[in-house]
């Protein structure tokens, strides 16, 4: 396969071919784009674990829980926000063969010590959020999946 060696926009053409083999990931990816939330990512193992399957041989959708989709809104902080959004998406995804999670990032210093046990700084973008997962491998692919453009980001790079 050799996908690290070759030029980046033919990485982000394969990475592409091999994420549209995943009916469902395509199906969120479409779909998501109706909530018009900010700066919003499809995000973590839904994707690289489609990668692995399709690499592997394996079903695309093996082994994926769910479908992580993080966005950024900071004009509104309050559970009563994110709650909204996430019935709305319970209602748009609700047919789909797993759950879609979705997560205002913008909120995550709220509650992460609680849940951790260690304090995270509030973030300022759904990028350097992400960036920030226990996955350092972590990628993310938005809106601009659907047309021409993947729309791909990697902390770490691709």
């Amino acid at each position: 396969m050799g996908y690290g060696r070759l030029p980046l926009d033919e990485q982000l053409a394969g990475l592409r071919a091999l994420l549209t083999r995943n009916p469902t990931l395509v199906e969120v990816l479409t779909r998501a784009a109706v909530l018009a939330l900010p700066d919003w990512y499809l995000v973590a193992g839904c994707l690289y674990q489609t990668v692995w399957n399709v690499v592997t041989g394996q079903p695309p959708e093996s082994g994926i829980l769910d479908y992580d989709l993080a966005y950024f809104d900071s004009s509104d902080l309050s559970w009563h926000a994110e709650d909204a959004v996430i019935e709305e998406g319970c209602r748009l995804f609700g047919d789909l063969p797993a759950p879609v999670q979705i997560r205002n990032q913008a909120r995550v210093h709220l509650w992460y010590e609680q849940k951790f046990g260690v304090p995270c700084p509030p973030h300022d973008s759904a990028e350097a959020a992400i960036d920030t997962f226990e996955a350092t491998t972590a990628c993310r692919v938005r809106d601009r999946f659907v047309g021409d453009d993947l729309g791909v980001g990697c902390g770490l790079g691709v």
